[in-house]
């Protein structure tokens, strides 16, 4: 009996040897050069491993196997395991069965596969061809259902891009960074663009040189990711490369018939040098990356000159006195009457009204009348030099990244970390403050001034975590912190209210946004359970912290004539020589005072599931659900299911339904401050934002804010067809979002003695506006999807991709407001708020783009179509549609050698501009000749030229 138990050991033994073979081999591209990175799955199995920096792989397996071999930008390669010794040479091509991190938890998940849309980015091969060197417009272009614009005359939006996916908002998509929660800029939206009063990601504190891929999931995901994926899900993978040094420098500027205030040239002049490079660390294959980059852009200026006023009759008396070096700040009466008789256009008959006036009050009824065309000419000006920069921002900025793993035994137990470091300075302009105007103090500024706001952004990040098995199970423990701040300083500016005293150029203070996030995740695959069965399940805790800080006090407070800061409605401001209040605070962006100044946190903790099953060859389900709770607003359950179904090897049909959240973020609950708006006429307005839990919100019936919550669906289908190197995916979406939270509209009381009036003159205001979930929307779209690979004979490759969105957004049901705003339901949900949300990014965008690889040469052609959008109005006859347009980019590479590549090329090839304003209110006196939210910005032609060198 001991001898056969002793046979029947052996034997199993034996068996067990005989299935576990150690399979080694090496994997390089069509020019026999090793790859490094390429993942290599067993599959129906969990079990994998990427080849090493010499594109080598050793993996255990079984004879009778197949080992799958991805690797972003070639084809996917499935090889029978017939012998220990296997050599693979993969075919560059689509990157559609690239494994993805994002909409699965199962690692083996190529994009195809999937049950829920995902779009791959090659972003290292993107940055040799495309003109856009920020990841935002990188996206812009290449993504159809990414939107973004550069924004002008937006405080500071101008320097933060908001951004979409899927027509929804900035804040309804959540950033990943290597599968990390990616915290959001400490900027809230509050001016006239897109994404108004929403928090975004900032995308372009990232380096383009430092990522690998970007994974768009195109689906909610909250119930797999938490809050904010309502919309999607944006993975940022980060470089993994080593031994091989990454440099590029591109610079370029718009050369256009409209460059430099309509009069043509060359203006926006910009650079951009970046690097990466990474150093092995170990013999496991772990590394060490680190990327950075450094740009500077120019600013440009659309505007072609001011038609409306800009002197009146007493700034020409102010002129005469100027050149006399007259005191301008006490002109007496007399003062006044006699250098009135100097100003030569002056009539004799004004002349003898001005000297026969009795007191302040006739001189302020004369001298207001419109005297600009003749001032111009005694001034030798013209109507240019009182232009604003409508425009895009100059800015100047550094980023650098570091993306580090450390294999510590053969198990896959690994040590990884990640970091960044950002640092930006803008400076961008304000309207024009005009010498005829009470926010101009003519002793300073005897021409009026373009005020400046110059913005320092600081954005740092860190995570790190340990990720390996425990028996059977894959382990994640991982801990993430990030930081964004956003400071700002005025100048060339004044507080008017001070006058001869005031300074020009202040502090205005800013606001930081902090989250720390701590996540476990464990998952298991278990290939004997239908045919594959994915199990992960894990926790998350996040703390949130928001401060403002306040600026110094000239740079918000109003003053006295005795220069005593207003504290109460009884005091009363300084006033111009026509009695006209001037206006508290630095113009252009009043500070933020210490009453502004908070510092609030909250934390959230979650637990999820998620179930995936093979239940057939042909049947994928998946299941996944979420509880989070939330400090300051509660709990909220959310789930997601999906399914996809093959209809044969090439043809797969998927859909998906879940419910999701977001909740307010720190910033819409406790944001508050004065700022100056602009409204549909062009005059200044001081806007102050309350809180919800402000005496002004409770007065005017605005509710506390709650969470935004959603149900969605999509239905898509997925198709290759090998002979023609095709393939196509298309996918139907809905999107219901509840409680959605909006800015409202500008709340004003003509009552002056009223409580809410008393509360806006203290906050140095006129009108007040808060965040509310006032409305519900529908979101429904299409999302299609070609990708095509032509191979010719002489060796040609010809790469073709054809994608498009097709999106709807509209306000469904009643304004949810309390009974007290039933008669102010315009001014709660405003009718800008409402194009806004529906019109102001194109519904369509379509994407074709060609690239054909000819010996050394690569020519790059793509073209995109933007939709209409509309003028966001409260007039229903200001709301002009803005046709489609179609951009072309063009760039032509050349490969001196393996390291060295040059690209010439252009955005924008044949200098397309939006449709111009034709309605004179929102041409604004010629301050707008094109809609501010143009679908491609209004900077024209782009020439650029890149050099890249890769050393290895």
């Amino acid at each position: 009996m001991n001898r056969i138990f002793t046979l029947f050991f052996l034997l199993i033994s034996l068996s067990l040897s005989a299935q576990q073979e150690s399979i080694t081999g090496n994997v390089t591209d069509e020019n026999a050069q090793a790859l490094p990175g390429v993942t290599i799955q067993l599959k129906g199995t969990q079990t994998g491993t990427v080849t090493d920096f010499d594109g080598n792989f050793n993996i255990k397996a079984e004879l009778g196997q197949t080992l799958v071999f991805t690797f972003v930008g070639f084809e996917k390669k499935e090889v029978e395991i017939t012998t220990t010794a296997i050599n693979v040479q993969l075919v560059s091509g689509t990157n559609l069965e690239e494994v993805v991190l994002v909409g699965s938890r199962n690692r083996s998940r190529t994009v195809t596969e999937s049950a829920v849309p995902v779009d791959v980015l090659d972003v290292e091969e993107l940055q040799v061809s495309v003109p856009q060197v920020n990841v935002n417009q990188i996206l812009n272009y290449v993504a159809p259902s990414f939107t973004s614009t550069t924004q002008s005359l937006s405080d500071g939006t101008d320097h933060i891009d908001p951004a979409s996916l899927r027509g929804l908002g900035p804040d309804q998509v959540l950033v990943l960074i290597n599968g990390k929660r990616r915290h959001t800029s400490s900027l809230i939206n509050v001016n006239g663009t897109f994404g108004r009063g929403s928090v975004g990601t900032d995308l372009n504190a990232i380096p383009a040189a430092a990522i690998k891929r970007i994974e768009v999931l195109r689906d909610g995901a909250a119930a797999q990711y938490g809050s904010d994926a309502i919309a999607g899900v944006i993975n940022v993978v980060l470089k993994d490369e080593v031994n091989t040094l990454n440099f590029n420098v591109t610079t370029g500027a718009n050369v256009s018939r409209n460059a430099n205030e309509q009069t043509g040239g060359m203006d926006g002049e910009s650079i951009n040098v970046a690097a990466s490079y990474g150093i092995p660390l170990g013999d496991k294959g772990g590394f060490i990356n680190f990327s950075g980059d450094f740009d500077y852009r120019d600013a440009y200026n659309r505007m072609k000159a001011w038609e409306g006023s800009i002197f009146n009759a007493y700034n020409a008396v102010e002129w005469q006195a100027y050149q006399d070096n007259a005191d301008l700040s006490s002109l007496s009466n007399q003062q006044i009457q006699n250098y009135a008789q100097e100003v030569d256009y002056f009539s004799a008959d004004f002349k003898n009204e001005i000297a026969r006036a009795n007191d302040r009050a006739t001189l302020q009824n004369l001298l207001g009348r419109n005297v600009t065309e003749e001032e111009l000419a005694a001034r030798g000006l013209n109507r240019s030099d009182f232009n604003m920069r409508v425009g895009q921002s100059a800015l100047r900025g550094g980023r650098l990244f570091a993306n580090f793993a450390l294999p510590l035994d053969d198990n896959g137990t690994e040590l990884y970390a990640f970091s960044g470091l950002s640092s930006r300075k803008g400076n961008a302009a304000g309207f024009y403050r005009l010498p005829n105007q009470s926010r101009t103090y003519t002793p300073y500024y005897i021409n009026g001034f373009l005020p400046e706001i110059n913005s320092k952004i600081s954005d740092k990040s860190f995570a790190a975590g340990i990720r390996g098995k425990v028996g059977d199970w894959d382990m994640d423990f991982s801990n993430t912190w990030g930081e964004n701040e956003f400071m700002y300083f005025i100048d060339n500016t004044s507080n008017a209210s001070l006058e001869g005293t005031s300074p020009t150029s202040f502090d205005a203070g800013g606001f930081s946004f902090s989250q720390n996030t701590t996540n476990l995740d464990v998952s298991q695959f278990f290939p004997q359970l239908f045919e594959g069965f994915n199990v992960a399940f894990g926790g998350e805790y996040r703390l949130e912290n928001y401060n403002i800080i306040a600026g110094e006090e000239k740079s918000y407070a109003q003053y006295t004539a005795d220069g005593t800061v207003i504290t109460n409605a009884s005091q009363q401001p300084t006033t111009d020589f026509f009695g006209n209040a001037r206006a508290g605070g630095a113009q252009v962006f009043p500070g933020f005072s210490p009453d502004n100044a908070i510092s609030r946190q909250r934390n959230s903790v979650a637990a999820y599931a998620d179930f995936e099953a093979d239940v057939t060859e042909e049947f994928l389900l998946t299941f996944a659900g979420r509880f989070e709770n939330y400090s300051d607003f509660g709990s909220t359950l959310n789930f997601k299911i999906a399914s996809r179904y093959k209809l044969t090897d090439n043809i797969n049909l998927r859909a998906a339904v879940n419910t999701g959240f977001r909740a307010p973020s720190l910033h819409q609950i406790y944001y508050n401050s004065t700022s100056t708006v602009f409204n549909d006429e062009g005059n200044p307005v001081q806007v102050g934002t309350f809180s919800n839990d402000s005496r002004a919100a409770k007065l005017l019936g605005i509710p506390d804010l709650k969470e935004e919550t959603s149900k969605s669906a999509s239905l898509g289908i997925t198709a290759k067809i090998p002979d023609a190197n095709l393939t196509i995916t298309a996918d139907a979406y809905f999107v219901a979002i509840d409680d959605r939270v909006v800015y409202t509209g500008r709340f004003s009381d003509d009552d002056p003695d009223s409580e809410i009036s008393q509360i806006l003159r203290s906050a140095n205001a006129e009108a007040a506006a808060f965040f509310a979930n006032a409305i519900d929307t529908e979101s429904k779209g299409l999302d299609i999807v070609l990708t095509q690979n032509t191979y010719f004979d002489n060796g040609w490759k010809l790469k073709n991709d054809l994608a498009g969105t097709f999106t709807r957004t509209q306000r469904v049901g009643d304004i949810h407001a309390s009974p007290l705003l039933q008669n102010k339901l315009d001014t709660y949900f405003s009718e800008d708020n409402r194009i806004y949300l529906e019109e102001a990014v194109p519904r369509t965008k379509i994407n074709l783009t060609n690239v054909l690889t000819v010996e050394d040469f690569n020519f790059f052609l793509r073209n995109v179509y933007f939709g209409e959008v509309t003028q966001p109005s409260n007039t229903l006859a200001n709301q002009e549609v803005y046709s489609g347009k179609v951009v072309t980019d063009l760039s032509v590479g050349y490969n001196f050698s393996e390291s060295i590549n040059l690209t010439l090329g252009a955005n924008n090839l044949f200098d397309l501009y939006p449709d111009r304003n034709r309605i004179e209110d929102n041409r604004s006196s010629g301050r707008f000749d094109w809609p501010r939210n143009a679908q491609f910005g209004i900077g024209g032609r782009y020439l650029f030229a890149r050099l890249n060198l890769k050393l290895q």
